[in-house]
């Protein structure tokens, strides 16, 4: 299987986080899936970086080093990603969400047919195939 990881879900896997669920390190771990990381998600750990380091204090640079580290390989940004967030489909009674950096991720999965995999639960009101709720 083919995943792109939320950013919060590499974050807690490169941390030891306990909030990572066994599920999806158990997808992260499993030899014969390919796990990408976003270009999207390094701009979205430099910006909350600088803005509130000692919230999230791993730094962009080391985020993408351990990434690399763990053999995870980075996944570009062009421009049909973002032309497909005007495809992404939610459900009417969903409650707002106003994350750029999650819809460019959907969108990334959804053009490229991989598995987008998140614990976050307002992405789970997409109504998007490649979604998966870990």
């Amino acid at each position: 299987m083919k995943i792109l990881c939320d950013t919060h879900i590499l974050i807690w896997y490169l941390t030891g986080d306990s909030r990572l669920s066994k599920k999806a390190r158990k997808l992260l771990d499993d030899e014969n899936n390919t796990i990408y990381y976003s270009i999207v998600s390094i701009w979205e750990v430099s910006i909350k970086h600088s803005r509130k380091p000692d919230k999230l204090t791993l730094s962009s640079q080391d985020f993408a080093n351990f990434c690399d580290e763990q053999g995870f390989i980075e996944y570009p940004l062009n421009k049909q990603h973002i032309f497909m967030i005007d495809t992404l489909t939610r459900s009417e009674d969903a409650p707002e969400h106003h994350d750029p950096f999650d819809r460019l991720l959907i969108s990334q999965a959804k053009a490229d047919g991989l598995t987008f995999i998140t614990h976050d639960i307002l992405i789970s009101y997409y109504n998007e195939h490649c979604v998966v709720s870990v």
